[in-house]
This record gives C-alpha cells, sequence and structure tokens, in this order.
C-alpha cells in the first residue's frame, strides 16, 4: 500500500522540503563564497609578503656583488654544486 509523498506528508511539507533545501543550498553557497573570499586575500597577502622578500634579497645579493664578488661567485657556485647534487640523487 505506497502512497505518494505528497499525499502522505501534505502538499505543505513538500514545500517545508523544498525551502528548507533551498536555504541549506544557499547557506552552503554563502559559505564557500566566504571561504573562497578569503583564501583569496590570504593568496593577495603572500604575494605581497614574497614580493618583499625578493626584493630584499636582490638587494642583498646586488650588495654582496659590489662589495666581495669573489666571495659571491664562490657562494652561487657551492649552491649550484649542492642544488646538482640533489637534483642527481
Amino acid at each position: 500500500m505506497a502512497t505518494s509523498s505528497a499525499s502522505q506528508y501534505g502538499s505543505g511539507s513538500v514545500e517545508d522540503l523544498k525551502s528548507k533545501a533551498k536555504q541549506a543550498y544557499d547557506d552552503a553557497s554563502d559559505r564557500a563564497q566566504d571561504m573562497a573570499s578569503r583564501a583569496q586575500d590570504m593568496a593577495g597577502q603572500a604575494r605581497e609578503q614574497v614580493g618583499e622578500v625578493a626584493g630584499n634579497v636582490k638587494g642583498a645579493i646586488d650588495k654582496s656583488v659590489k662589495d666581495q664578488p669573489f666571495t659571491t661567485l664562490l657562494m652561487a657556485a657551492a649552491v649550484g654544486f649542492v642544488v646538482g647534487a640533489l637534483w642527481k640523487s
């Protein structure tokens, strides 16, 4: 004796379920948009900080090349050797 959902629960219940489902969808959508917005803000902050660090490193390297060119060359060679050894293994 199967009866349809609408007749078993009444048409008001179906509308209530639709309303609850739409509200749940809207809430989930709002949370997803909020999370995406926060992630975008955090990525922007990280990009700014990386830019700052890159500028500082560039300045330090430029100063090192001017003040101690031979030492800077030896350090670059050592870093290249280490990276090459790690790459090979």
